[in-house]
């Protein structure tokens, strides 16, 4: 039975299939999020852009499983899995570290710099993915060397595409040192933060319900740094909050960054860490293509750097196709199950409905019935964005207007690809 769940889908789309639909949508959303931090520059501390922005991030986390599933089912499940809330509030923590870490990495070394520095959490999470869950275990070389060899590919690709953007003379200033300890260490917090999702997914947990703890464990987090690190109540922070043309904009890439964050929940559960953040982590092409494009960070750049910028594309789309056609054989599905079967005689869980749910099918099916406190969720988040969209204030940035209309609609597509293959083939399991 183990077999048929992995492989067989509805609509004809296969579980890997739709994994690697979730880490490239995940990509897209993921690298437009990044824009927003360049108000780093504006004289904002770290924590305050990051306390900002994860509120934006808590907003929307509360709204899309609410919306999707209903809070009684997202309840249900965390119930049943109680022991999977410590780890997400973990998660949650680590992401926070990390994040405020990079917030700092973009202020002393830059993005250009610090995003591909980071982005090697692929290669971290790679490594636990393979020594704490058996990830591979079973594969065939040519699967095996597809994996590590697309992952590698990526990272290189997002080293090339971040020097890329660095010209006129590339100086760093005089925190580099820092700024580049701030992105690695940013990096390993991030990939150890794997580990909770991957847990997780194994023990049949819905990514919805997974992020719905996840995110009270990132904002407490967010708010404990601030508190203690940046001047407590007079942290800069609390001034953003009063500022609401400003703080429209951190909200959104809150929101924008959820958004590819859900995908790539659903990439990690069914694609594994090794396979699916390496895909979530071709975002840095994207967010190259917000710079470059919206706000003309490659102009005046000369031939080396356009070099750096064709090739770095093109070895992460080959890395992105190598991971993509790696497809798990029956002898490395059977790894997985003996993993989730682990998880389920450590935690007392039922192995053949874990089963079920691990591959996105509901064993049994839990009340997704909408109550009015959850259409008050909805209503209630929906009223923060437009409160604060109509008092935002655009930024002093010189923008093409033309290169957003075309990169909003690649956004609009690839949300609908990647949440209609997801509804036609687990109805957001």
């Amino acid at each position: 039975m183990a077999s048929v769940v992995q492989k067989v889908g509805k609509g004809g789309l296969s579980l890997h299939g739709l994994g690697v639909i979730c880490g490239l949508t995940a990509g897209v959303w993921l690298g437009a999020a990044e824009a927003p931090t360049k108000l780093v520059n504006a004289g904002f501390s770290p924590f305050a852009i990051s306390l900002c922005m994860v509120a934006g991030v808590f907003t929307a986390r509360w709204t899309f499983p609410t919306l999707l599933k209903g809070t009684g089912y997202v309840f249900a499940d965390l119930a049943e899995k109680k022991h999977l809330i410590v780890w997400a509030l973990l998660a949650g923590a680590l992401w926070a570290v990390a994040n405020t870490l990079t917030v700092f990495a973009i202020r002393d070394v830059g993005l250009a710099v610090a995003f591909p520095m980071w982005n090697a959490n692929s290669l971290i999470g790679l490594f636990w993915g393979r020594v704490l869950f058996r990830e591979l275990e079973g594969a065939n070389a040519k699967n095996i060397s597809k994996v590590v060899v697309g992952a590698i590919l990526i990272v290189i690709a997002a080293v090339m595409l971040g020097f890329s953007t660095i010209h006129g003379g590339g100086s760093m200033g005089q925190h580099a040192f820092r700024g580049i300890a701030a992105a690695l260490g940013a990096s390993l917090m991030w990939g150890t933060m794997y580990v909770p999702y991957r847990k997780a997914y194994l023990s049949g947990m819905n990514p919805l319900s997974f992020v719905t703890a996840f995110t009270v464990g990132e904002l407490g987090t967010v708010l404990a740094l601030t508190l203690a690190l940046d001047g407590g109540v007079h942290s800069s922070a609390f001034q953003l909050f009063h500022m609401p043309g400003v703080l429209f904009w951190l909200f959104l890439g809150g929101f924008v960054w959820v958004i590819g964050d859900l995908f790539q929940q659903f990439a990690a559960k069914y694609l594994g860490i090794g396979r699916g953040i390496p895909l979530s982590n071709t975002n840095q092409l994207w967010g190259l293509a917000w710079g470059a494009l919206v706000f003309g960070e490659l102009a005046g750049a000369d031939k080396q750097h356009k070099l750096l910028v064709f090739g770095g594309s093109v070895l992460m789309i080959l890395g992105a196709l190598a991971i993509s056609t790696a497809v798990a054989s029956a002898k490395e599905n059977s790894s997985t199950n003996e993993a989730v079967l682990r998880e389920c005689e450590r935690y007392g869980l039922d192995y053949n409905r874990t089963l079920l749910a691990q591959a996105g099918d509901e064993f049994g099916g839990r009340d997704e019935r909408r109550r009015w406190w959850d259409y008050a969720i909805v209503l209630i988040a929906t009223g923060v964005f437009v409160t604060l969209g109509v008092r935002a204030v655009v930024p002093p940035l010189t923008m093409d207007l033309r290169w957003i209309a075309v990169l909003g609609i690649v956004l609009l597509v690839s949300l609908i690809a990647g949440g209609w293959s997801l509804w036609r083939r687990t109805r957001f399991c």
